[in-house]
């Protein structure tokens, strides 16, 4: 009878063992040495070095991402590792992190490695109108997000410019509320930042229900086919005739000063200096009649 046995602390390499522990949380100001702004403005934190080794013995999938969770407030946000350099049994975290996960400096902070999907689209929303000043907020977003490893949605992440720090909300990410932003494509979008309104225009009293056709002018000069038609025989027209023959009432006449507001765009129109009509003449009394006239013949009659 043979007995086959099998030794080694890891008999599945392949599949990775997570990385779950506690730590005291402290804020970046509390980290002994000189003080690291690159840590502050980022979204990573600083793990002891006892961390490192347990990583690299769990055979964890890389880059190194964390879950941070607090057990009593139940708040929950993700992160990358810059250093592990930290005391033992402490980490430090940028303080806008602390402030999302409602940490007090010594307090008990689980963290546990997990593995985000690619951020492929991001939508965030200014916390200050001031945002609105920077003129390529895309590219002061790109720039501040480079200190980041991920990001997940509902936290307010801080970015600093111009020695001023701009406070972030992630409204909405995908594929998934957690994503990873190391090396991707990422579209990015804007919401009105927090208080924000719409300016509004005014409505000036005059420009309240005014009728355009009450600003054009009255018929001035002379105006086309306006007169009455008349009959080679001479005989006058019947009402329901000339009623019918009557052409209607033309476009008045441009009168410069006043807008044309039917003009299309795209077309040119020339206008006539008209005389204008001499109403101070006297008016003929008698009655215009057509063809009233006599005749004369061009051939002379032989009669004497």
């Amino acid at each position: 009878m043979t007995f086959n046995f099998q030794f080694g602390f890891n008999m599945f390499p392949d599949n990775p063992r997570p990385f779950n522990t506690q730590y005291k949380c402290f804020s970046v100001s509390m980290l002994p040495g000189n003080e690291r702004q690159d840590v502050e403005r980022g979204g990573k934190i600083i793990m002891p070095p006892s961390a490192l080794d347990t990583l690299t013995r769990l055979n964890i999938v890389y880059p190194m991402l964390f879950k941070l969770t607090n057990k009593k407030t139940n708040r929950i946000t993700h992160c990358g590792v810059l250093e592990f350099v930290a005391d033992e049994g402490k980490v430090y975290l940028p303080y806008w992190m602390m402030h999302n996960l409602l940490l007090d400096e010594g307090e008990i902070l689980n963290i546990e490695s997990v593995s985000l999907p690619v951020a492929t689209y991001a939508r965030f929303q200014p916390q200050s109108e001031d945002f609105l000043d920077i003129t390529n907020p895309k590219a002061v977003l790109e720039n501040g997000l480079r200190s980041f490893a991920c990001l997940t949605t509902g936290d307010i992440v801080a970015i600093k410019y111009n020695a001023r720090i701009y406070e972030m909300c992630v409204l909405e990410s995908k594929p998934g509320p957690a994503v990873s932003i190391i090396e991707c494509d990422m579209n990015v979008e804007f919401a009105p930042p927090v208080g924000y309104k719409e300016p509004i225009r005014p409505v000036r009293k005059e420009d309240q229900d005014i009728n355009p056709d009450e600003l054009m002018p009255e018929p001035a000069g002379f105006v086309a086919f306006k007169g009455q038609g008349n009959r080679l025989n001479g005989k006058k027209k019947k009402k329901e005739d000339s009623a019918a023959a009557e052409p209607p009432a033309s476009k008045p006449v441009y009168v410069r000063g006043i807008p044309d507001y039917d003009y299309k765009i795209g077309t040119l129109r020339f206008l006539r200096n008209v005389k204008p009509v001499n109403n101070k003449e006297p008016r003929e009394a008698n009655e215009f009649k057509p063809f009233a006239g006599e005749g004369n013949l061009l051939r002379r009659s032989k009669k004497r």
